[in-house]
């Protein structure tokens, strides 16, 4: 097993890319495997954060989006802003910590006003 090559925050060499790099110039890592990683340094003792990097030169464009993708996207989204309780169109995508919209979470703020 080789060792990844550890760079200090903002001093990776110039080919490597984060995903979201990657995404930001419309690539993909591709199968490709971690070819480095970033090391950011935190205080009293706590262990540092880590960006994995990829290959820019290995990496391939983004697939693009297929109609049968819009539609799974769109259908995910619709179930993400249905209430559970009053199966309605909530308009936003409902918080996972109330796990309804805002009318069926608190119901007696909606009644007072």
């Amino acid at each position: 097993m080789s060792t990844l090559p550890v760079f200090r925050w903002h001093l990776a060499p110039d080919g490597y890319a984060t995903r979201r790099q990657l995404r930001a110039r419309n690539l993909r890592p591709g199968g490709q495997d971690v070819a480095a990683q970033l090391e950011r340094p935190r205080r009293r003792g706590r262990p540092p954060l880590v960006a994995y990097l990829y290959r820019v030169d290995l990496a391939k464009p983004v697939r693009p989006m297929t109609p049968g993708r819009w539609r799974a996207h769109a259908a995910m989204m619709r179930a993400r802003r249905t209430c559970p309780e009053c199966r309605r169109d909530a308009g936003y995508v409902i918080p996972t910590s109330l796990g309804s919209c805002v009318t069926c979470a608190y119901p007696e703020e909606q009644r007072a006003a």
